[in-house]
């Protein structure tokens, strides 16, 4: 897992949470992985079809344990500094594949996605461009203890967004999710290679720290 002193290149899981493999959220998570290895980070890019599982059922994870695929999504997201995570609206919310996944995780102890940074964007074709599904779906990451990144990217009429080599046909568009991305990644590296504060802020309830509150700060 990376440390405070992590000596290499960030690393950065990047996954679209559609299953079809030519939606415009895979299209957007491919963009943002190529974005991201620009920048000198390593990029694990992912599909939802690497992290298979059946619905969340209690009697099934006291019976079997946790399946193959939440473990897989745990470890991929412990072995990174950051996510990326390119996901559709559906109804005007989270995908249920999406959340099945993120319940599914959030029964490991000691949580994965606690004190990880993400970004979320989305891809719609309609002209809100998915932001109401991930206001959505920053609620049970922030309340696993995830730094969700205040700024999100929603990319619009997606159908006609990109162009053949896999860009967005606005060019301002284009340099919006360049900047996005470019900021997020100077945040990840400054809290994964500077960090000088002990942070004990934790919304999920359900897990415990080592020492007691001290107080709210997060940068």
């Amino acid at each position: 897992m990376p440390t405070d002193s992590h000596p290499g290149p960030l690393r950065v899981l990047v996954f679209g949470a559609a299953l079809r493999a030519d939606s415009t959220n895979a299209r957007l998570a491919s963009l943002v992985a190529r974005l991201i290895a620009d920048t000198g980070a390593t990029v694990d890019h992912a599909t939802m079809h690497d992290f298979d599982m059946p619905l969340y059922d209690g009697d099934v994870e006291a019976a079997q344990g946790l399946p193959g695929g939440a473990l897989a999504l745990r470890d991929r997201i412990e072995r990174s500094d950051a996510f990326v995570i390119s996901s559709p609206e559906y109804n005007g919310s989270v995908p249920g594949l999406l959340k099945n996944a993120i319940d599914w995780v959030s029964r490991v102890r000691p949580q994965p996605f606690r004190t990880k940074h993400a970004l979320l964007v989305s891809a719609s074709p309609s002209l809100f461009g998915g932001n109401r599904g991930l206001w959505a779906l920053r609620v049970p990451l922030e309340h696993l203890g995830t730094r969700v990144y205040p700024d999100m990217f929603s990319l619009a009429r997606a159908y006609q967004a990109f162009t053949g080599d896999g860009r967005l046909v606005d060019s301002d568009l284009q340099q919006r999710l360049t900047e996005t991305v470019r900021a997020f990644l100077t945040l990840v590296g400054a809290d994964v290679r500077y960090v000088c504060l002990e942070r004990r802020w934790y919304e999920f309830l359900g897990d415990r720290t080592e020492a007691p509150v001290t107080q709210r700060a997060e940068g």
